[in-house]
């Protein structure tokens, strides 16, 4: 059975974003990811972490101005100097969490930019991002993501990303598979596991089309759970999914697993 990691930015919103931790402990989660924790303290998320006995498996490093609608800085012509910054800013916060993985958020394509140069300064920003990770031992995460929620993003296909993968040649440089992205993207999820799964360092799940509790909609679970335990998947399972209502009360997909 593969292990479950709550997403506190989704999950548990029912509670102030401190409380949350303790909310997801007691609902038999072992481990937590999120968005982005910039607006704490990193002694403050680790206290959190500490006190509910869990572990955070992941987070992003810092996007740019997400309110004002940026999705990432790695692939934006001009903003090196503050992805860099970004990256040592994430890396002080993964050595205070324990955190063992980073993803990287691309970006929207640029207007009227030539889409060469926007891929090449891609892959030289993970290049470095990965090499800067890899002092800490930390992996770094890039993720396909549809565009039917993000438009314009600038990865969206598995394809594309285990290509940028291969092409950055850092060994510590992996693709995030989330399944709903995939599956609005390019389905066939069970042949992309197959193929890919030993580059793919994280999943997420949720159900597909409206990203709620993964107990409905397109993707088979069961299906795919037991496949993640024949393949051997040891990683953890992020729930980036928005519940339906409590939280609490839609987890009855979690417990029914091995009924």
């Amino acid at each position: 059975m593969p292990r479950f990691a709550a997403n506190l930015t989704m999950m548990f919103t029912e509670h102030p974003f401190p409380q949350r931790f303790a909310a997801a402990a007691r609902a038999g989660f072992g481990a937590v990811e999120f968005l982005f924790p910039y607006e704490h303290a990193p002694a403050e998320v680790a206290s959190w972490l500490r006190e509910s006995g869990l572990a955070n498996v992941l987070f992003n490093m810092p996007p740019g101005d997400w309110a004002a609608g940026e999705r990432g800085l790695a692939s934006l012509p001009g903003r090196e100097a503050e992805f860099r910054a970004g990256v040592v800013r994430a890396l002080e916060y993964a050595q205070e969490l324990g955190t063992p993985r980073l993803h990287v958020m691309a970006g929207l394509v640029v207007p009227g930019a030539a889409p060469g140069i926007q891929r090449a300064l891609y892959v030289d920003n993970l290049r470095h991002a990965a090499r800067a990770a890899a002092q800490h031992g930390v992996t770094v995460l890039i993720e396909p993501i549809n565009t039917r929620d993000m438009p314009g993003y600038f990865l969206s296909t598995q394809a594309e990303a285990h290509a940028i993968r291969e092409e950055v040649g850092e060994p510590n440089l992996m693709v995030q598979m989330d399944l709903y992205h995939a599956q609005i993207m390019e389905g066939d999820i069970a042949t992309k596991l197959r193929r890919h799964l030993d580059h793919i360092g994280h999943i997420q799940i949720a159900g597909v089309p409206a990203r709620n509790e993964p107990d409905d909609g397109e993707l088979d679970y069961r299906y795919l759970f037991r496949l993640l335990d024949e393949l051997g998947y040891a990683g953890w399972v992020g729930c980036e999914y928005r519940p339906r209502g409590r939280t609490e009360d839609g987890l009855g997909w979690m417990r029914g697993i091995g009924a």
